[in-house]
């Protein structure tokens, strides 16, 4: 699919937890030779998947790329599910499987695996009063 979400402004205006919500921050280590395609797949493939199949989430993730390499060379991306939607659906797998034919989502979880240099981080949090 090659178009672009049009996703008003307004509707993301209120991506931050509220005190005492639950966050969740994800951390992905995306090999060096893999990040470009690593950002293509975020953003014209997961984005858009996300975007019509799981508005209620999509509206609620903040994606934060890299500014440097890691010392080892990888670049880490966050995502912030801020905050998280009770019974929101994250899994990458089931979001790609929901939008795209099966072949062509299966084909898209290879890109995701073999961009991570190391199995993603989870911190589940609460926002605090600060």
């Amino acid at each position: 699919m090659s178009f672009k979400a049009y996703v008003d402004p307004r509707e993301r205006s209120d991506v931050r937890a509220h005190q005492g919500e639950d966050m969740w921050v994800l951390l992905n280590h995306i090999r060096a030779e893999k990040r470009e395609g690593f950002e293509h797949f975020l953003h014209t493939i997961l984005m858009p998947a996300v975007a019509h199949t799981h508005p209620e989430t999509y509206n609620k993730i903040r994606v934060l790329h890299p500014s440097l390499p890691n010392k080892d060379g990888t670049y880490t991306y966050i995502f912030l599910m801020d905050p998280v939607v009770p019974d929101g659906i994250y899994n990458i797998g089931d979001i790609l499987h929901d939008f795209y034919r099966h072949e062509l989502a299966e084909e898209y979880m290879k890109l995701w695996a073999e961009a991570l240099a190391s199995p993603q981080v989870e911190y589940d949090m609460i926002q605090s009063s600060w």
